[in-house]
């Protein structure tokens, strides 16, 4: 599953984003300025071309150095740009969104092929989630369309696909990489947009939300939330 380049588990995510909030907060002493620097941080990645992402030996030191690197700045001046630099960056993470969406909902209208009963769309959700937690690639496969994609949703918050990915066996292992680690990482069956999806909790945090678009008994399409602004509903739900 090595071959699948750019996929990060989910908890290596948490795991990255909650070390950089960590450096951030101790050097500004405020969850709301270091909120500011992480995102910045992933933003100045995702402005890498794909080939220095792929170089790189340790994102996660490159990440922390970014992140020392725009305290310093915060610590010795006002931030530049302020509410217009933020708004220009929500600007370009909405395009980066957009543009995803509107490739997505074209994929989805042309391939879309017979509908299948709730029930049986339940079952196969069901079936997905069983896969995945097993990390059985066959049985994965096998409920896949031949043609199936995956669309990663950062939101440019933590590291992600910046590319779907095409094809049930690039999907199949997209997914189990991203779902490693059982002994932190769980996955459940629940109501996403009105259908049985995934939800994926690290450290009993919902760090993964995962939709399903069915047809003809298999999986044409795997939409995985993982901007963790997105998932703050998600989070506020949880019992306790």
């Amino acid at each position: 599953m090595d071959h699948v380049v750019g996929v990060v588990p989910l908890a290596e995510s948490v795991d990255e984003r909650r070390h950089l909030l960590d450096i951030a907060c101790r050097a500004l002493g405020s969850r709301v300025a270091a909120e500011h620097v992480v995102d910045e941080a992933y933003r100045r990645w995702y402005r890498l071309t794909d080939s220095e992402r792929i170089r790189m030996p340790s994102p996660r030191v490159w990440l922390a150095q970014v992140v020392d690197e725009a305290c310093l700045t915060r610590q010795t001046s006002a931030w530049p740009g302020g509410r217009e630099r933020e708004i220009l960056a929500l600007r370009a993470l909405c395009g980066e969104d957009a543009e995803l969406v509107e490739r997505a909902r074209s994929s989805v209208g042309a391939r879309r092929a017979r509908p299948v009963p709730a029930r049986r769309e339940h079952e196969i959700s069901v079936a997905v989630r069983q896969a995945c937690s097993d990390q059985d690639s066959s049985r994965l496969r096998s409920l896949l369309a031949p043609d199936a994609a995956a669309f990663f949703d950062s939101g440019g918050k933590i590291r992600a696909l910046t590319r779907p990915v095409h094809g049930d066996e690039q999907v199949a292992d997209s997914l189990l990489v991203l779902l490693t680690g059982q002994r932190r990482v769980t996955l459940f069956t629940g109501s996403v947009n009105g259908r049985t999806g995934l939800v994926a909790r690290c450290d009993d945090k919902v760090a993964a939300v995962l939709a399903l678009d069915i047809a003809d008994s298999l999986v044409l399409e795997v939409w995985a939330v993982l901007n963790p602004d997105k998932l703050r509903s998600w989070n506020r739900s949880l019992p306790g």
